[in-house]
């Protein structure tokens, strides 16, 4: 069957399907479906995961036989499969379809594509997940929605925005979902739950003192190297709280992994940085980062920034300041050097 991704939720809430397709242009939408499913699925025992990118010459034998083999442990497992064109090709097709045969109470399959067109959504592997399945159809947010939509997130995370708030946030986004979401974290970060009026949003923007993370990564992105670690220490030097710097840092990086991991599987770098929502004012120093790092550089730093994360909240006994050092200089120098 398909609903659209409004109503996963709930439709999770009654029942596990053992196949799940998402298809839709619209990232953060998209990889919060994914995610909700990942869950629901990880509640109900399954506790193996193993992913499979389709691109350029790839072995759909793979597939089969991982589908056909047992667990070592006899563990339930999902098997995904990334599918960047949304065209599997006459084999894939045939292969997909087969391999809805074999889902059951102990394998789940979770397929991820781009938006369909008419002629993919009806080709026969759609309509084999649709009958065996579910398929999430992820369509954007209209401008005229997006009022609601930012409203609802943020009382979702305890905020309790006023009008001015939310027009002054959409009118700051132009109906960028990944940006909206990120400037609503900031505003959580940065004011707690409770309230937020218009006069809020406005000096989260005006608040250099930590505005100035956004500055800090770019500065790192751009490869400036220097400056990026100066801005650091002008940071620590007000008393900017570690665990803001370090979102910021953690933000970028995971944009940068998702863009990496895009190319890794075949997919020019222009659309690479369309689908993972980068803005077309920072894609030329994301282009430029993205060629002195691969994605192994990413998680690696990804992985300091997790414990300064832990550190800067007490978890570890471990200075954030150094590791965010690190995650800074790591990124604004090349792989190799930052090893």
């Amino acid at each position: 069957m398909k609903i659209p991704v409004g109503k996963l939720h709930s439709a999770l809430k009654k029942s596990l399907s053992p196949c799940y397709l998402v298809t839709g242009d619209e990232p953060l939408l998209a990889t919060e479906a994914l995610d909700a499913i990942r869950l629901e699925a990880r509640k109900q025992g399954f506790g193996a995961r193993e992913v499979h990118v389709v691109a350029g010459a790839f072995d759909w034998s793979e597939i089969a036989a991982a589908a056909g083999s047992m667990s070592l442990f006899a563990e339930k497992r999902i098997i995904e499969l990334r599918l960047p064109t949304g065209k599997p090709g006459r084999e894939g097709s045939a292969a997909i379809a087969d391999l809805m045969q074999k889902t059951g109470d102990d394998l789940m399959i979770l397929i991820e594509a781009p938006k369909l067109d008419k002629t993919q959504a009806s080709s026969k592997w759609v309509k084999a997940v649709e009958t065996t399945g579910v398929h999430v159809q992820v369509w954007p947010v209209d401008l005229r929605e997006m009022p609601a939509w930012a409203s609802a997130r943020m009382r979702a995370l305890g905020l309790k925005p006023d009008r001015d708030a939310v027009r002054l946030l959409v009118d700051r986004v132009e109906g960028n979902l990944l940006a909206a979401n990120q400037e609503i974290e900031k505003l959580r970060l940065l004011l707690g739950e409770g309230p937020v009026s218009g006069a809020d949003v406005e000096n989260a923007v005006a608040d250099s003192s930590r505005f100035d993370v956004y500055k800090l990564a770019d500065a790192a992105v751009e490869g400036q190297a220097a400056r990026a670690i100066r801005m650091l220490g002008k940071l620590k030097a007000e008393g900017v709280e570690p665990v803001i710097v370090v979102w910021a840092l953690t933000r970028e990086l995971r944009s940068l992994a998702r863009v990496a991991g895009f190319v890794q599987s075949g997919m020019d770098l222009g659309a690479a940085l369309q689908k993972a929502g980068v803005w077309r004012t920072r894609q030329g120093i994301v282009r430029s980062c993205a060629a002195r790092h691969d994605a192994r550089d990413f998680y690696r730093l990804l992985q300091i920034a997790r414990r300064a994360d832990a550190a800067a909240k007490g978890q570890m006994k471990v200075d954030p300041w150094q590791l965010a050092t690190e995650v800074v200089f790591g990124l604004a120098t090349t792989g190799r050097k930052a090893a």
